[in-house]
């Protein structure tokens, strides 16, 4: 499993926000997103792979490599989250929203 921590945000050049996560993992799991990421793949100065996305995941959360080779953001426990707050909406559902988010941004 593929872990990935925020570290940093900056604009593109197309003006665009680029969020920026340290990944880390077992031995293989990191071969394999190395392998993966191709000529994409960078490291910080001490080594530690680099992923770079457009969408933000949170502040921590899991990649996935999929059966073609993408590197995907595991999203299912915020898609559970909104399906939850879809279900209940009202009051429990803005409830539940307002929690989901303050897990995500570790707020």
């Amino acid at each position: 499993m593929l872990k990935v921590k925020s570290i940093r945000t900056y604009k593109s050049k197309a003006g665009n926000p680029t969020f920026v996560y340290a990944v880390s993992g077992e031995v293989e799991s990191l071969e394999a997103y190395k392998k993966a990421q191709g000529s994409y793949y960078r490291e910080q100065e001490d080594g530690t792979p680099l992923w770079f996305t457009t969408r933000y995941v949170g502040e921590t959360g899991d990649l996935l490599i999929t059966s073609n080779g993408n590197i995907v953001p595991d999203m299912s426990k915020l898609d559970k989250q909104a399906s939850l707050v879809k279900q209940y909406g009202g009051n429990f559902g803005d409830l539940l929203a307002k929690s989901g988010l303050d897990k995500l941004t570790g707020g």
